[in-house]
């Protein structure tokens, strides 16, 4: 799975940050720090930091070309 963050749109309310502290980082106020690929063991954690963002800035995605 990959991550991708929208930094246009991310309004820093590191809702990703409590919810996918091994993915996501929080770097001064508003300086938003991820890992792109994710672990597999934080699959779900990821899940849920993209639904609870409430600008939709986390996208989650397969890489292309995976089965």
């Amino acid at each position: 799975m990959q991550v991708v963050v929208d930094l246009n749109r991310c309004q820093g309310y590191a809702q990703c940050v409590f919810l996918a502290p091994k993915v996501f980082e929080l770097h001064g106020d508003e300086a938003l720090m991820y890992l792109p690929e994710v672990p597999d063991d934080q699959r779900e954690h990821v899940l849920r930091a993209a639904t609870a963002c409430p600008v939709r800035a986390v996208l989650v995605g397969e890489p292309a070309g995976a089965d």
